[in-house]
This record gives C-alpha cells, structure tokens and sequence, in this order.
C-alpha cells in the first residue's frame, strides 16, 4: 500500500453470504446506499461508482437532518473481483480490501491509513460500523 510511516488500521467482517452476493452488494450502488453509513442518523443519499482501475467513486454521506455531510470520495487502484479493491482517497490516504470466501461465508478486511485529525478509536470504530451495517444488509438480502 506504499504506506512507510503511516498508522495502519484494520477492520474485518465475517458474513453469511457467499462471496459474489457480498462483491455486489459492496460495489453496486443501488446496494451501497443502504447500507453506508456508520449511524441511523447518517445516510448515503448518492453513490457513483466506475469500478475499474483508474475508475473512481463518490459516496456523498450526510447526517438525515441536513446539519452536515461530506463526500468520500477517491480512485481506484486494483480491481480484482470477488478478490480485492485498492483505492487512494481524495486525501491520498491509501485502502485495501480484502474479500476471502469460503462456501456460504465471506471474510472482508479492509486495512486504511489513519487520518491525522480524529483520534485512532474513533476513526477504527467508525469504519468498524459501517463494515457491520455493511454485514447486516448482507446477509437480510443475500
């Protein structure tokens, strides 16, 4: 991840669904809109998504009552279905995610360099949410 000198945090879900149900609902955006967030006060009113090397993304988060929102946004560096996804944020801030199947279960890490303006907890507990919320949806709609 060319990451010498950056804190490294990683997160990971186990979820009951095979591996091609868990890559569509990671990557599709009538998918991601439902499950991205870390809260039920936030939501992810839009999504585009050109998922290909050198494709990007645009997740536009918001609080529900309108009083903030930002847009998570990057590149994408390394596709590889139902294996792998490398982006760089907009921030240049590296993530890599790591999808591992095994029959009708589908391990997901995903490992990012901290950001230096929330502490360590709360950006892993952040991305920890949205990884469960993510598991949630998967396995009601597989």
């Amino acid at each position: 991840m060319g990451t010498k000198g950056k804190t490294l945090i990683t997160v990971g879900v186990e979820i009951n669904a095979p591996i091609g149900k868990v890559w569509k609902f990671w990557t599709t955006p009538e998918d991601i809109v439902n499950w991205n967030n870390a809260s039920d006060d936030w939501h992810t009113p839009q999504v585009n998504n050109d998922l290909r090397v050198g494709g990007t993304f645009n997740y536009r988060m918001e609080a529900k009552d309108g009083s903030m929102g930002f847009d998570f946004e990057g590149i994408y560096n390394t596709v590889k279905t139902n294996e792998k996804i490398e982006y760089t944020l907009g921030d240049d801030r590296k993530v890599n995610l790591e999808f591992t199947g095994n029959g009708d279960k589908t391990k997901v890490v995903e490992t990012f360099e901290a950001e230096s303006t929330n502490l360590i907890e709360m950006q892993r507990d952040g991305w920890q949410a949205i990884l469960d919320n993510f598991k949630k949806y998967a396995e009601v709609n597989k």
